[in-house]
């Protein structure tokens, strides 16, 4: 068995630090900045106002929250944006919010601009069916849900999509045609 010496395996070390320092210096630059989406209302993770929570007794006023989104990837056509609660229905998952059909040449919406299907956007259906934002609803007392609000670049022209989808029957329209997307997550709770 061949072994090295503790000088060889110094210099071994140090020359592969270099190369990766050199290499991530590199990638730095020849990579592009990622598609990305924010809210001007809440940060990643933090809480969600309660303005973009359900009506009544869920303490909202169910508007749909401000979003913005960036670098979208070449070629896409539109965007789709969804908000699901992975923690509702007892741990099987809520979907509050599907949108559809947004031009590519849209870079965000203002605060309830998603609620209802007009022009450059198409609302689908929610856990209940209706064609409309749902906003927040969390049984009381429970920990404060995750709501994963997603924008989905793809290669479909706007318009192209049908209205009154459902998330499956979106995903199903979608399968082929996704070019990228990104995520930003709001917590409520009452």
């Amino acid at each position: 068995m061949n072994r090295l010496s503790s000088p060889n395996v110094t210099r071994i070390a140090g020359a592969a630090a270099m190369a990766v320092t050199l290499l991530a210096g590199f990638a730095g630059t020849a990579r592009a900045e990622g598609m990305s989406v924010s809210s001007s209302a809440f940060t990643d993770s933090a809480l969600l106002p309660a303005i973009h929570a359900g009506l009544d007794a869920c303490g909202g006023e169910n508007k749909s929250p401000p979003l913005e989104w960036k670098n979208l990837p070449q070629g896409t056509r539109s965007v789709v944006i969804k908000m699901t609660d992975p923690d509702g229905a007892k741990g099987g998952g809520v979907v509050h919010w599907i949108a559809y059909n947004i031009p590519a040449s849209m870079t965000s919406l203002p605060a309830g601009a998603g609620e209802k299907t007009g022009p450059n956007i198409t609302v689908g259906k929610n856990i209940t069916g209706s064609e409309a934002y749902r906003g927040a609803c969390p049984p009381v007392g429970d920990t404060p849900h995750h709501y994963i609000i997603t924008v989905t670049a793809t290669d479909i022209a706007p318009g192209d999509l049908p209205a009154g989808l459902d998330a499956n029957g979106l995903a199903a329209k979608l399968a082929g045609h996704t070019l990228n997307g990104s995520t930003i997550v709001a917590r409520y709770g009452r």
